[in-house]
């Protein structure tokens, strides 16, 4: 089978040509810059409604699009929703016209939990079904580019999968993740022991990459869309000490309780940065399962002992 792999270069989809390859698949990347590492790849520059994809989906039988101008802490951009539909609504859908077009079978979206909002309740996880418009900018680009999809997939013929992770972890994970296993490393007191009620799906690239490949030719995965996780909720504390047993080193965490976080961030204007400490962001898999025959191939903790040595050989290498 022909894949054409969008985003190659980056954190899930290097992690994903590794499977595929190793899965016999034959991998044509789509690069934005010439890499002397593909041996086959096309160059497309610019990706958004006006790029020309023809070359890249001749040939391809499905298309798994994981590239995407991702989601930015404090975005600098003048007109942060444009920027985003440009490459994530824009550009997807045309990729996935011209897919279309070129008799392409199907075409796996690799969108983001973020289309079904920013937090859940308490026992009311995310569902893949549930009927909401994210006013996010990166999340609503994502959500439009699924709308689009579904179009194309009903006027085409061609099956479109969507996939919305969590946050995805694992070997050469950066950002938040990669601080917090810094700052968990150092063996610092961090007051973030009294955190313990909440609740958050996580997913690691090694589970997501599973869950893709098997979507690559399921029968019951055509024009579905699913949520992934480990499988293992886990409240902000309990992140930190797996953090600390995958490090091998003590953990160290001060039981302050969660509502002073809440008063605090109040009181500065940051509201955002309680809701990512303490808050609930659950998601149910459980029509992934039923519907795929899917589970998670590997436990959380041996997916955060896995990033975690990589991450201390990583260290080791750099000084």
């Amino acid at each position: 089978m022909n894949i054409l792999l969008t985003g190659a270069t980056g954190f899930l989809g290097s992690h994903l040509l590794e499977e595929l390859v190793n899965h016999r698949f034959i991998v044509k990347a789509l690069l934005r810059n010439k890499n002397s590492e593909f041996t086959n790849a096309v160059v497309v520059p610019q990706f958004n409604q006006t790029a020309n994809f023809k070359e890249a989906c001749s040939g391809i039988d499905t298309v798994i699009h994981c590239a995407a101008r991702v989601h930015i802490m404090n975005d600098s951009s003048s007109d942060p929703l444009e920027a985003f539909r440009e490459v994530n609504t824009d550009g997807t859908l045309n990729l996935a016209q011209q897919a279309a077009d070129a008799g392409v079978k199907r075409f796996i979206f690799i969108s983001s939990v973020k289309v079904n909002g920013e937090s859940t309740g308490l026992g009311k996880p995310f569902k893949p079904d549930d009927d909401f418009v994210p006013t996010d900018p990166y999340g609503l680009s994502k959500y439009e580019a699924e709308v689009g999809l579904r179009k194309i997939a009903r006027e085409t013929g061609m099956e479109v999968v969507i996939i919305r992770p969590p946050l995805v972890y694992g070997p050469g994970v950066k950002a938040n993740f990669a601080s917090m296993m810094k700052w968990v490393n150092k063996g610092l007191p961090l007051p973030l022991g009294g955190i313990t009620q909440n609740k958050r799906s996580l997913v690691s690239v090694d589970n997501l990459v599973d869950l893709i490949v098997t979507c690559i030719d399921h029968p019951k995965a055509a024009n579905e869309t699913f949520l992934v996780s480990d499988d293992d909720d886990v409240s902000t504390t309990g992140l930190l000490k797996n953090m600390a047993t995958a490090l091998n080193v003590p953990s160290r965490l001060i039981p302050i309780p969660a509502a002073w976080f809440e008063l605090a961030s109040k009181l500065i204007g940051k509201p955002a940065i309680a809701q990512r400490l303490c808050g609930f962001l659950q998601v149910d898999i459980s029509k992934t399962k039923a519907l795929l025959g899917w589970k998670p191939p590997y436990s959380s903790a041996e997916c955060m002992k896995k990033t975690a040595d990589a991450w201390i050989l990583k260290r080791k290498v750099e000084t």
